[in-house]
C-alpha cells in the first residue's frame, strides 16, 4: 500500500479525497492535516509515499510547506490540489518542488490517475495548467537581450539578490549592474518590475 498524506484546511473536502483514495487497492491515507506546520512536523513519522498539498492554508502556505518537505525528502512526489489557476501560483508551486498540479474541480478519477502517474515518475497536471506551462517555454525566437542578460533577468525575476546572482553566474556586482543597465535600455524600461513584466509579455524569459 502506498501511503498518502493530505494537507487541506477544508475538512469536508479532505475527507472526500480520503474516501476516494481509500476506496482504491493501491493507496491509503495515513494522515490529514488542516495546517502546513503539523504536516511538516510529522512528515518523518508519517513517512508518506505521496503528499497532496493545498496552497491556501491558515498560516504557512502550501508553497512554503512544499519547500520544507522537499528539503527533508527531495524525492517525495507532491501533488498540489488548489483553486488557483493563475501562472504565478502555478510556477511558484512548481519551483518549490511540486511534482504535479490539479485544480479542485478535478474528478475522483483524475485524482486517482494522478497518483498512479506520480508513482510512475510522471508529472500530472490539469489540461489548462499543462498548456500554461508549455506556453511558458515558448520563448521568443529572436531576443533583443544577450544570453547573459537573459540569465541575469531570469534570476532577478525569481527574487534573487545581486549577491546570489553573482554567485550563480560567477560575475561581480558591477558586471550585474552593467547588464541591468543594458537590459533597461534595450527594453526601454526604468525599473526591475517593468523589465520583468515586459520580458514576460514578450516571452524573453
Amino acid at each position: 500500500m502506498n501511503k498518502i498524506v493530505i494537507v487541506e484546511d477544508n475538512v469536508s473536502l479532505s475527507l472526500g479525497i480520503k474516501e476516494v483514495i481509500n476506496a482504491t487497492e493501491e493507496f491509503v491515507v495515513v494522515d490529514i492535516y488542516h495546517n502546513a506546520e503539523d504536516a511538516v512536523k510529522n512528515f518523518k513519522d508519517d513517512s508518506p509515499d505521496i503528499v497532496l498539498m493545498d496552497i491556501e492554508l491558515p498560516k504557512m502556505n502550501g508553497i512554503e510547506a512544499t519547500k520544507l518537505i522537499k528539503e527533508i525528502k527531495p524525492s517525495i512526489p507532491i501533488l498540489v490540489i488548489t483553486v488557483y489557476e493563475d501562472s504565478e501560483h502555478v510556477f511558484e508551486a512548481l519551483c518549490a518542488g511540486a511534482t504535479g498540479y490539479l485544480t479542485k474541480n478535478a474528478s475522483s478519477k483524475q485524482i486517482v490517475e494522478a497518483l498512479h502517474e506520480l508513482l510512475s515518475g510522471g508529472a500530472p497536471m490539469s489540461i489548462k495548467i499543462a498548456r500554461m506551462v508549455v506556453n511558458s517555454f515558448k520563448k521568443a525566437t529572436r531576443s533583443v537581450l544577450s544570453d547573459r542578460e537573459t540569465e541575469v533577468l531570469n534570476l532577478l525575476s525569481t527574487g534573487k539578490s545581486f549577491k546570489s546572482i553573482g554567485e550563480s553566474l560567477f560575475i561581480s556586482r558591477n558586471t550585474i549592474k552593467f547588464h541591468i543597465k543594458n537590459i533597461y535600455e534595450k527594453l526601454q524600461v526604468s525599473s526591475k518590475e517593468e523589465a520583468i513584466k515586459k520580458a514576460n509579455e514578450q516571452r524573453l524569459i
